[in-house]
């Protein structure tokens, strides 16, 4: 396995590797669920690219980008272990330069929900993403359902802009109680972990629901704030039900749905979803 920092090492090493390519962004402090988009690179891909970046502009000035948990070594020995072929850690000098003032923004589909919550979230998200593509020009790129947002705003980004590249989402892996693997779990305390299983028992609560026949998108959302409700340590932010791939808020489920929710547990903020169908 290889590791760069700088822009010609990067392009000079992937020059070197055989195609198909397979590329897994990353911000690091890797999880299980980071290594299962790994693993499905490797298997469909003869070469496997990483990148590493806490990217400092989809944090917001009151996130936790400063707090953002990293360990480089320990990435590197697990990426070792998967097989990967080449790892890049640029740094935010080399992705910001001085004078830095092109950006990349997605419309309508970056506009809600995260988008809401979190201005200027995906303006940096799709900024740094086409930079990594730009210089990796991986043929298949790979992402978690967990972040389906931002799933849909890559793809969106991919098909506007003529990318050649397939953008493949995997499911969320979860901790055995439910619990969506994420590195910001790590800040919570033991309290507010076993209380972080609401997320996911106030979405099944919702998919229960619409499996007995619910198809009423308000009905759903207030299942949903229900099962939150009933957890003193929970704040829910936002619980939206949107067509899965516009986004947008729907009122009655045909065919398929997106259900999303966004908690505060103390000073942590989780994200989950489940697509209904």
């Amino acid at each position: 396995m290889k590791t760069v920092i700088n822009l010609p090492e990067i392009r000079a090493a992937r020059a070197e590797l055989t195609g198909p390519i397979g590329f897994v962004p990353t911000m690091g402090y890797l999880h299980a669920g980071h290594l299962a988009l790994v693993r499905r690179a490797r298997d469909e891909c003869a070469s496997v690219v990483v990148s590493i970046f806490v990217n400092p502009t989809q944090f917001g000035p009151q996130e936790d980008l400063a707090s953002y948990p990293r360990d480089l070594p320990h990435d590197l020995s697990q990426l070792r272990e998967a097989g990967v072929d080449l790892v890049w850690t640029p740094t935010p000098e080399l992705m910001y330069p001085p004078g830095f003032q092109t950006w990349v923004s997605v419309e309508k589909v970056a506009q809600g929900l995260e988008g809401a919550a979190r201005p200027g979230h995906f303006r940096g998200v799709a900024t740094v993403v086409a930079k990594l593509f730009n210089a990796v020009q991986p043929h298949k790129a790979y992402f978690g359902q967990k972040d389906a947002q931002q799933a849909a705003v890559i793809q969106r980004l991919t098909k506007d802009l003529d990318l050649p590249i397939q953008i493949v989402v995997c499911p969320t892996l979860r901790e055995p109680d439910g619990l969506a693997m994420s590195s910001r779990n790590s800040y919570l305390t033991p309290a507010e972990r076993q209380a972080a299983t609401v997320l996911f028992r106030a979405l099944s609560a919702a998919r229960i629901a619409f499996g007995q026949g619910e198809r009423r998108a308000e009905t759903l959302r207030q299942v949903v704030r229900t099962v939150i409700g009933a957890e003193p340590l929970a704040n829910l932010q936002y619980v939206a039900c949107s067509n899965a791939e516009t986004l947008e808020e729907l009122e009655l489920v045909h065919d398929k749905a997106l259900l999303s929710l966004a908690v505060h547990l103390g000073k942590t903020r989780l994200i989950d979803n489940i697509l209904l169908e």
